[in-house]
Parts: C-alpha cells; structure tokens; sequence
C-alpha cells in the first residue's frame, strides 16, 4: 500500500481530549485508504516540543492497559500516537492471520505523528507490544530515517504469516535489513518459540553492528506488565521495563530534548 503523505492522512475529527495526571488524552480519526483509523494521542504536560513515539498495540486489541502504558509514556515526556490497527478494518480480536493492509494504517499515524508541530524534528520511537513488535520492524527496515529506535515487549520478530520451518527456524527477513536501535523486553516465563525467535534477532542485529539490547525478566510470564494476577516479581519486572524503555527511547528519540 503506498504510503500517504501528512496531508492525505490528516486528522478528520477530533473527537475528545481528556486529562490524566497532567497528561492531556486526544481522540481523533486518520483517513488511510479505504480505512478510518481511530488513533489516541497522549501529549505530556509542559511546553513542546516533545520525543515523538509511535505506540502499536498486540493483537489482542487496543484496550485500556494499552492506554494507560501510553499515559505513563507522556508522562515520561514523550509525545505518543497509538493507532488502533484493528478496529479501522473491522478486525476482530485476536486475529491469526496478518492483514498486510493495516500496515499502511500503522504508518499513515506514523506520518501524523512526525507532522505534528508539538513533536520534535527528527526520527520517531516505536513502541511495539507483541506483534506490535513486528509492525515497528516493518517500519524501521522500510523507513529507516524516520524510525530512531524500537522498544519491544515480547516483540514478533517472524511474519506471522511465514510457514512454521520459517516460525522454528528463522526470523523475518527484516530483521537483516532494519538499523534502528532495538531494545528487547521479554519474560523468561513466555511461549519458547517467542522467546528463541527473539533470541535470534538479538544476535542477528548485533552481529550486524546495531545498537541493541535484551531483558529478560526472571519468573515473569507473558504480558507480565499489566497481568490482574501478577506476582510481586511480575510488578518489579513491569516498573523496571517502563524505565528501561524510558532510558532507551531517551537515548536515541531526540536526545538533546533531555527527560
């Protein structure tokens, strides 16, 4: 899908703003394509401008443990647009399969998050939760100078499309081509296959020369940051990885800024 320019993918409505813990809340609506887009945008307190970062949730669905991570997000300082990647195409939750076409969704908020005059000039940080992840490896292979650096939760680093030697054995093909800096956030306690194609990308991006990191975090399980039944471990692992990715996004998302 071509790429659509900010004016093509401006915002159609502004549909609410509300206030969190100083932390202003904008509800509006991209047009891309065919697809209405419903994005949230969390913008910190204080005079801009501010480290744009591109928030994409899992598959599970945009829900409110994701807008309360982008809350805490604009707390720190950044500048976030979440795209709901799914509700634009009517897609149910849980989706097996990967819609190539929300791609182009997910980057039409890209353009309307770098075209907007509160963000700093510069590269974006993306913000990938599961197979978050693999839409911001999209991204930075295909845009490499408007992507300044990932964080991923339990990122998918394989097309969830691929066949399953290619699950097993490989990472996606973009894994060999993206430069931007990556951090990788996981739970020693989530599905194996999750965590070997993880193990893979971080080698792969190393081996290449790429700033990149891995966190593993002991006796955590899947979505360990936002669990209703977390164990006291899983809250620890949840506050260090908001910092961590707090640290990283600060290091390369419009570094001069200062957080």
């Amino acid at each position: 899908m071509p790429r659509l320019s900010p004016c093509l993918a401006f915002l159609l409505g502004l549909a609410a703003a509300t206030t969190h813990a100083e932390v202003r809340i904008e509800r509006a609506t991209l047009k891309s394509g065919a697809a209405d887009v419903p994005i949230e945008v969390a913008i910190p307190a204080g005079k801009g401008p501010f480290p744009p970062v591109l928030y994409v949730h899992a598959r599970r669905g945009f829900e409110d443990p994701d807008r309360a991570h982008i809350r805490t997000l604009a707390g720190q300082g950044f500048l976030v647009v979440a795209p709901d990647w799914q509700a634009g195409r009517f897609l149910e939750r849980w989706p097996k399969p990967h819609d190539p076409e929300t791609e182009g969704d997910v980057e039409a908020a890209l353009d309307a998050l770098l075209a907007r005059p509160d963000a700093c000039k510069g590269p974006a940080g993306i913000v990938g939760y599961s197979r978050g992840g693999y839409y911001a490896l999209r991204l930075a292979a295909k845009r490499p100078k408007d992507v300044a650096a990932i964080a991923t939760y339990a990122g998918h680093m394989q097309d969830p499309n691929a066949s399953e030697p290619d699950q097993l054995f490989s990472v996606a093909p973009e894994v060999l081509k993206a430069k931007a800096p990556t951090l990788f956030l996981v739970g020693d306690q989530d599905f194996e296959l999750r965590r070997m194609n993880i193990g893979r990308a971080f080698y792969a991006l190393y081996e290449r020369g790429v700033p990149v990191e891995l966190q593993t975090y002991p006796m955590a399980r899947r979505a360990f940051d936002f669990r209703a039944d977390a164990t006291p471990e899983e809250k620890i692992a949840a506050r260090h990885a908001r910092e961590k990715v707090k640290a990283w996004l600060g290091r390369w998302v419009c570094p001069a800024q200062g957080r």
